[in-house]
Formats: C-alpha cells, sequence, structure tokens
C-alpha cells in the first residue's frame, strides 16, 4: 500500500479538480511501484491536475490561484509525516506546474535535505516556472540564502530552467569565495540565452579554477558572444590544464571566425593525444574540410589558400558537410588505438569491460562475427580477444587501464599505466582470466542447493558503479570535486545488458548521473554494446558525452 500520508495528499489534489467529466476521468486507475507501496500515477487527471507524480497540476483556469494555494498548504502539512525516500520524492513532484511563489518558499529548505535524491526532485519542480512571480521569487531566496548547499541548489534550477534576467544578485555571486558558485552563477547566466551578460562572464575567464575558466569558454560560446568568445578561447589554447584547452578548441570551432584557423593549425602540431582530434574536428567546422588530424595537409591548405581564404557560409558548410563521412574514410585519424572499430588519438584511455553473467551466452548474430578466429561463439571470448588485440597494439606513449565489472568492480591498476613491455603482459594476462560471474551455466548448481559455488549474486550489471569508478567518484558519487581532474580522457565501456545493480539502476537517470559529474571532466565515452537489448540508453551516453556509440550486434 501507498504511505497514507502522500494517499492523503493525492486525495487532497483530486478533490480540487474541476466537476464533470474530466474529474470523472479521473479516477485512480494505474499505480507506480515504489519502495513501500504503491501510489497512483494518474488519480490527478483533469482540466486542472493532470497527476500527483509529476503532471501537469496547474492551469490558468479560474480558481487555479486557489487551488495552487491548497496544493502548497497541504504538501506542507502531509510531507513531513514521509520517511521513506521514495515517498518522499514523488510528494515533491506533486508540485510539478504548480506556477506559485509559495512553492519556492515550501522547497528552497529541500534543497539542502540529507537525501540527495529529495533534494534532486526540488531541484527539478524549481527549474520548471513558466511564469514570472515564482521565477522572482526563486531569484529572491538566492539573494536571502546563505548555505552554500542551498544557493548550489537554487542556480541549477535557474541553470536548468533557463531563466532570463536573474538580475544583479545572480552577476554579484560572480565574486563569490565558492568556486562551485562561481561556475553555475556562469552557466546559469549564459543558460539565459542573452548575450548582453557576456561582459559579466567574460572576465572569469581568468578565474583560478579549471572548472570555471571551462564554464566561461563553453558559456561564451553557447551565447555566441563572437567578441568575449573569440578572445576568451584564443587566450586559453595553451591553458596547462588539457579540460580548459578542449573547452577553447571547442569553442574556436563553433564561434566560426576566419583568423581562428592558423592558430588551430600550429595548435595541431603542439597537441599530444585526444585533442589531437578535437583540433581536427574545430578545423573542420571552421572550414567544411575534412582532413581531420592531418597536419600536413592543414599546413599546405592554408599556405596555398590563407591570404585569400573567406569562411563558408552555413549553406556552404552544410553542401561542403554533405561527403564528410566519405571523405573521413580517406583521411582519417591514422596512428591512434582502435578498440572494435572505433579509432582514437588518446594516450590516457581506460577499458571499462563487463564480465556479468550473461557475457557468457553465446551472440545469435554469427555471420557479423565470422572470420574473425574467436575461440568460441561466446560474448566474452570475442571481447576479450578484441582487448587483447588491442592492449598488443598500444604504442609505449600511450597509458592505460582496465575496469572489469559485474555486481562489483575491479581494477587491474590503480592508476593508468605505460603501455610497456611488461604492463602490456601484465593486462594481457588479466584479460586472460577474465570470467562471466554467475551466468546461466552455474544456475544448476543453484538449483541443487549449491549456490554459494553458482555465485549467482555476484553477476549482476552494476553500471553506474563501473562508470563512476571510471570518472574517479569512488567518494559514492559526488558530482562535483575539488579532483575532477584525472589523468584519463578517453574511456571505452563495453556492456551486453540493461543495469541491474547498483546505486542507480534505472537507465535514464544513470545517464543523467554519469553526463552531470562529465561536464567537469570532459572525458570522451565510447560505448559498445553487444547482445540483445534496448540499446538506445548506451547509445544516449556516447552522444551525451562526445564520444561513438558501436553496436556489435546481438
Amino acid at each position: 500500500m501507498a504511505h497514507p500520508a502522500l494517499l492523503a495528499l493525492a486525495v487532497t489534489l483530486f478533490s480540487l479538480a474541476p466537476a464533470g467529466p474530466s474529474r470523472s476521468a479521473a479516477v485512480p486507475n494505474a499505480y507506480v511501484s515504489a519502495p513501500g507501496g504503491s501510489v497512483s500515477s494518474s488519480a490527478l487527471r483533469g482540466s486542472v491536475y493532470s497527476s500527483a507524480l509529476g503532471g501537469s497540476v496547474y492551469s490558468s483556469a479560474p480558481g487555479a490561484r486557489g487551488a495552487a494555494d491548497d496544493t502548497v498548504r497541504d504538501f506542507k502539512k502531509y510531507f513531513r509525516k514521509l520517511k521513506d525516500s521514495a515517498s518522499r520524492q514523488e510528494a515533491v513532484l506533486t508540485l510539478l506546474d504548480v506556477e506559485a511563489p509559495d512553492v519556492v518558499d515550501a522547497l528552497v529548505p529541500l534543497l539542502g535535505d540529507k537525501d540527495p535524491e529529495v533534494a534532486r526532485a526540488a531541484a527539478r519542480v524549481l527549474s520548471s516556472f513558466k511564469e514570472r512571480p515564482p521565477i522572482d521569487r526563486l531569484i529572491a531566496a538566492f539573494e536571502e540564502e546563505k548555505k552554500d548547499d542551498v544557493r548550489i541548489g537554487l542556480l541549477q534550477a535557474m541553470r536548468d530552467g533557463g531563466y532570463k534576467g536573474l538580475g544583479e544578485v545572480v552577476v554579484e555571486s560572480l565574486q563569490d569565495r565558492n568556486w562551485a558558485i562561481r561556475r553555475l552563477c556562469v552557466l546559469a547566466l549564459a543558460a539565459g540565452g542573452d548575450p548582453a551578460v557576456a561582459p559579466s562572464i567574460a572576465p572569469l575567464a581568468e578565474d583560478e579554477e579549471p572548472a570555471v575558466r571551462c564554464a566561461v569558454i563553453d558559456g561564451l560560446a553557447s551565447l555566441k558572444a563572437k567578441d568575449e568568445a573569440l578572445a576568451a578561447a584564443r587566450a586559453h589554447l595553451a591553458d596547462e590544464v588539457w579540460q580548459v584547452r578542449a573547452s577553447a578548441i571547442s569553442a574556436l570551432g563553433s564561434v566560426r571566425d576566419r583568423d581562428s584557423i592558423p592558430l588551430l593549425i600550429e595548435r595541431l602540431g603542439l597537441e599530444e593525444g585526444r585533442l589531437i582530434s578535437d583540433v581536427g574536428e574545430s578545423l573542420d567546422n571552421l572550414t567544411g574540410r575534412t582532413f581531420g588530424t592531418r597536419l600536413k595537409q592543414w599546413q599546405s591548405f592554408w599556405e596555398a589558400y590563407g591570404d585569400r581564404y573567406q569562411i563558408p557560409s552555413d549553406e556552404e558548410l552544410a553542401k561542403l558537410r554533405a561527403t564528410q563521412a566519405e571523405r573521413r574514410k580517406t583521411y582519417g585519424a591514422g596512428g591512434g588505438t582502435s578498440f572494435h572499430g572505433v579509432e582514437t588519438p588518446s594516450r590516457s584511455l581506460l577499458f571499462v569491460i563487463d564480465v556479468s553473467g550473461s557475457m557468457e551466452d553465446l551472440v545469435v548474430e554469427k555471420e557479423r562475427f565470422e572470420g574473425a578466429n574467436y575461440p568460441s561463439w561466446a560474448r566474452m571470448d570475442i571481447v576479450k580477444t578484441e582487448l587483447a588485440s588491442t592492449i598488443e597494439s598500444l604504442e609505449p606513449h600511450v597509458n592505460f587501464g582496465i575496469i572489469a565489472f559485474a555486481t562489483k568492480t575491479k581494477r587491474w591498476k590503480k592508476t593508468l599505466v605505460p603501455a610497456n613491455v611488461i604492463n602490456k603482459e601484465s593486462a594481457l594476462d588479466f584479460v586472460k582470466r577474465l570470467e562471466p560471474l554467475g551466468g546461466n551455466s552455474k544456475a544448476d548448481l543453484a538449483e541443487v542447493g549449491l549456490g554459494a559455488a553458482a555465485n549467482l549474486g555476484a553477476g549482476k550489471t552494476n553500471t553506474y558503479g563501473a562508470l563512476s569508478l571510471a570518472l574517479g567518484l569512488e567518494d559514492g558519487g559526488s558530482h562535483v570535486k575539488q579532483d575532477y581532474l584525472g589523468e584519463v580522457d578517453t574511456i571505452f565501456f563495453l556492456s551486453d545488458g540493461r543495469p541491474t545493480h547498483g546505486k542507480y539502476i534505472e537507465p535514464k537517470e544513470i545517464g543523467e548521473r554519469i553526463t552531470e559529474a562529465n561536464a567537469l571532466r570532459k572525458v570522451v565515452l565510447h560505448t559498445i554494446a553487444i547482445g540483445n537489448f534496448d540499446k538506445s540508453f548506451m547509445k544516449g551516453l556516447a552522444e551525451n558525452n562526445g564520444g561513438v556509440f558501436v553496436d556489435l550486434g546481438k
């Protein structure tokens, strides 16, 4: 059963819906499972309320103002009676789309809640306003608030809501002592989309904290504030922190200006590892040419045409890009590392490999794997063979690491190590010994009472745990850490199944958390899927984190 207090809140909301056909259609008819019980997901449909769990619960219909007041009052009355996390989250989400300043007053304290999921739910509601009164109250709350964790939550809501007109209070906080607040002020101001804020945030391109410098360069580029964006990006092409250089390179590719071309060509000759491909991509975006990372081609091109070259228009660029895929086959990245067809010039690689129970299953589409001399059709054998081949081909200047995961995660080495002959032999031995944990072949042991020998519990898929470890979130998933400047710049993540274990299990939630954490780290995340499952999650992970998605087949 659902928590009584939550049901009371839902019933109260239902009673506020107008009478008539709309209300008669609002009889509860579906339930969403949650720890501690089931909560109606459709009891609140109608012309004013559509969902107690996050649908539209407010409109401009007559009496809506009073209904909103009642909703907030009942939330305050019943919320404090809820104890379990799921019910508290659901209760917070009943305030979604209630366009009332009182919602801000009710939820701001929860931004500092000891349960981070409740705080996230509150931030989600506070980022959903469409009308000005609650937005203005949100800004006023930020001005009044003294606690850093609550101020950070308010800024996240402003950023995610893309709110305009944040006022001097946010601009003044660009000088806050806390770099996380300075960074979020930049992002919130940029998210509003008004180029007029560019002069205010541009000076922070010289901030002592790399994350703030990245945010300024990224924000100015998103605002298309050409003068400020170009100045900041060009000034930091040689920044000592590679993440800042990555932001500068990307900005020069998106804010298109002819004078950036020779600077990027020069940078192409100076960079090492993954950023070489970033420079090539920005040059491609500027010119429509597809020379990729081939320095000599770019130098020859600029020597021949530089004195009279004009940046192509958007229309001309679109035509040039029509043949880009084919031309990339000719020029390619070259000289880098390739894993399952994904090439990278990175010199700081991490391979994250799924060894859950389902990895012992045989591939179905055997024709896709023929001719490669795999020891068997088992997914694990195919992956081990390809990983071993990649390790053998690593150049000595590449640093690499391996994480294997199922229910738990296991590192090969604590840090990345050079690809010398000793480390490569050690890695090959580690890969050779990888075996699926708790697969179907062990089920017969469990059936006769040998559960410990079967070890079925060890063979689940802890996707979030593996990716968190790969990104350096060993403290349990904190997404804003001082040590976000990790050594890894490229991750290859291979998995064959839907997440089934860990702090977060829902693919959408995992994707959001990992992408949020990676916004600071700027690691390229390539994903490789094998097996028969919904691969949209793996595809989205790659697309949202600068990587490539590869589907090896079923």
